[in-house]
């Protein structure tokens, strides 16, 4: 879903894309000379190295149901192959459970976080961890409910937190829209990013 709406806004604004997933011909992109879609596997190093390889920049919208690895060796991989192929930024996108709730603690640590979300939310914490780790200049975006639709310009935003007005959701084409703004603006490098409507 994000990552639609990814690939919509950069094309409208004028940005050369390499779409890279599993199911990249089977979604409704529009044609455009400044799109190429590559169909491939998370998991397989040579294909993510291709796909990364005379980029920019990189933007992760990894998805995934509950304990699926997906996100976490997913991440992994999306690192070190921007590693090897020399391609430093990435605006990826997490979980509101990675955030701080408070010095100390996370969110998904409050005995309030529904446990049904915390599967995923560790998930998003592995790769949260394995961006720390690495040398890249990175931002995870951390979000509450994502709804599908269209961009209004009008969300907030704070550092290690959720957002001090925080509606717990965010709409898909906002999340977009920041996620492809922070790519230049770097307001958040090396930092969680809390998001909401």
């Amino acid at each position: 879903m994000v990552g639609q709406h990814l690939v919509k806004q950069a094309l409208y604004n004028g940005l050369e894309v390499k779409a890279f997933g599993r199911n990249v011909f089977t979604a409704d992109f529009q044609k455009s000379n400044l799109l190429e879609l590559l169909q491939g596997a998370l998991f397989d190093e040579k294909q993510v190295y291709e796909a990364i390889t005379g980029c920019d920049a990189v933007l992760s919208a990894l998805g995934g149901d509950g304990p699926d690895l997906t996100r976490s060796l997913g991440m992994k991989n999306i690192v070190t192959q921007m590693q090897k192929a020399g391609v430093n930024r990435i605006v990826a996108l997490g979980g509101m459970g990675s955030l701080n709730a408070d010095e100390g603690t996370l969110v998904m640590d409050k005995e309030d976080f529904p446990e049904k979300f915390l599967p995923v939310s560790r998930e998003h914490y592995k790769a949260y961890e394995f961006l720390k780790a690495s040398n890249l200049e990175w931002t995870f975006v951390c979000p509450p409910d994502i709804i599908n639709a269209e961009p209004t310009g009008a969300f907030t935003t704070s550092a290690s937190y959720p957002p001090a007005t925080n509606s717990n959701k965010i709409k898909a084409g906002d999340l977009a829209l920041f996620m492809l703004d922070e790519v230049t603006k770097k307001e958040y490098v090396d930092q969680r990013v809390g998001i909401s409507n």
